[in-house]
């Protein structure tokens, strides 16, 4: 996970310092910028430069891998007429690299900044920008936002499911895209907007893709499910050393653990869990139970009141939203990613969009019964990126961790979008909901009392919207602590 920030009209480079400064717990590593050339490595608090520019580029970088044939490299990058800042991770680098060596690129690729910016300089040779990064698009397997100008063209695009954030507004003559809405917000800017994802901002136009993943219908076959799954946790691993869990020992944290025990024992890769909640509180009850059963090593964070009120401004600022539930689930999101950092962590895996792939809110059951479960769930997956991926992604970067995020890879999201509703909700008195998943769960391994644990919403099974709605709502206005 890094920040990407970019400026275009008669720009300062004081601006886009102010930005990568508002922005710099998203990229602690190192800071660079593109201005009239690149600049990597460089002290925000020193750098200064009085000239105007056209265009402005800026990226902060969590550096992540540091391996002899992947590292995590500073940005901006440039190649021919190209230059790209990109934030995320790309699970098929080692594909993409052996396709740019077979088709004559000599230089070694060593990012996965480097292997976007080549593809798209691959196709850029054949097509205008729109029509190379479009091509690039359907080649890449990933979670990710970019901005690449060609000199005269700039196009800005976002993963297919909207797992990194892309916001982007304009004044007067002056637009500028961000990794944040306070970024934006650091130079001026008020009207923001959120990129969808799958969509182009291309010189400022979007563009939306032909067809979105919640869109595709076919006959879905549930026995690739469990593969995909695999695949999915093993890629978003693959050239770590360690990785942490967000564990509420409930089936979705607790199924991620088990595969991740299960490669573990294959690759070098030490797995921890970390759980938070209040004294007595379920989810920390049923993830000591869990971490038993899994045999893995639990950290646990207590919370109080005073721990609460103490994060409680950051993490209502970072969100920009003083509903409670975001800011329960929000505060569970912090806390553990705290841990995770506390630890030298850097990534962190969670369960997120388990629920909507599945089926395991309570509110679905009404859709099922009206025979619109699977309308339902395409919708709710369709406005995740907006309602909880920006939520958990912006309180997780608060302590610099990147989460990844095994069910929503694309191609598991577009195959469990299209089984039969009957295979997530069984009936209308379905109080587990979720039936496939618990189901495969428990299957491969997992004890029934986890797999089939009732599902409790984050906010409550951890006890922090009980110590919020009981104790600091009432004397405190956490509306006071948003913009």
């Amino acid at each position: 996970m890094c920040s990407i920030v970019g400026l275009q009209g008669k720009v300062k480079s004081d601006d886009i310092v102010k930005m990568l400064k508002s922005s710099k717990n998203r990229g602690p590593d190192s800071s660079g910028l593109f201005l009239d050339k690149i600049y990597t490595d460089i002290n925000l608090e020193e750098f200064s430069d009085e000239n105007e520019y056209e265009i402005v580029f800026g990226h902060n970088l969590l550096s992540i891998y540091d391996l002899n044939e992947r590292i995590s490299k500073p940005q901006p990058v440039s190649n021919d007429n190209l230059t790209l800042v990109f934030n995320g991770e790309l699970y098929n680098f080692r594909t993409m690299k052996n396709f740019l060596n077979r088709v004559g690129v000599e230089d070694e690729i060593t990012s996965d900044s480097e292997a976007l910016l080549y593809l798209i300089d691959f196709y850029n040779q054949r097509f205008d920008l729109l029509k190379a990064v479009q091509a690039t698009i359907r080649l890449i397997d990933g979670d990710y936002s970019f901005a690449v100008y060609d000199g005269e063209n700039l196009a800005i695009a976002r993963d297919p499911l909207g797992v990194k954030p892309l916001f982007y507004a304009e004044k007067g003559d002056v637009k500028g895209f961000a990794s944040t809405r306070d970024a934006l917000k650091e130079v001026g800017f008020i009207n923001i907007n959120t990129l969808k994802p799958e969509h182009i901002l291309y010189n400022w136009e979007d563009i939306s893709p032909t067809q979105a993943v919640y869109e595709k219908v076919f006959e879905g076959d549930v026995s690739k499910i469990d593969k995909l799954l695999r695949l999915s946790v093993s890629k978003r691993v693959d050239g770590l050393t360690s990785v942490g869990v967000i564990f509420s020992g409930g089936v979705d944290s607790s199924y991620l653990a088990l595969l991740l025990k299960e490669i573990s024992q294959n690759v070098p890769i030490k797995v921890k869990l970390y759980a938070v909640g209040a004294e007595g509180s379920k989810d920390l009850e049923a993830a000591i139970y869990a971490s038993k059963f899994l045999n893995l090593d639990l950290e646990i964070c207590e919370v109080s009141e005073d721990m609460i009120r103490e994060a409680l401004p950051q993490v209502v600022k970072a969100i920009g939203d003083d509903n409670l539930m975001k800011v329960g689930v929000g505060l569970t999101t912090y806390f553990a990613t705290r841990m995770v950092a506390q630890d030298g962590l850097k990534v962190a895996i969670s369960g997120q969009g388990a629920d909507e792939l599945f089926g395991g809110y309570k509110r679905y059951l009404k859709s099922f019964v009206e025979g619109e479960l699977n309308f339902k769930l395409r919708e709710d997956i369709s406005n995740m990126y907006h309602v909880n991926l920006e939520r958990d992604d912006a309180c997780s970067m608060l302590n610099s961790v990147e989460l990844r995020l095994p069910f929503l890879d694309e191609n598991l999201v577009e195959l469990v979008l299209n089984i039969p509703d009957n295979k997530k909700i069984v009936s209308m008195h379905d109080d587990m909901r979720k039936s496939f998943l618990r189901k495969l769960a428990f299957e491969e391994g997992l004890d029934y009392n986890i797999a089939y644990r009732p599902k409790k919403a984050a906010q409550y099974g951890t006890g922090i919207d009980k110590i919020l709605r009981k104790k600091i709502l009432k004397d405190t206005d956490i509306s006071q602590y948003l913009d």
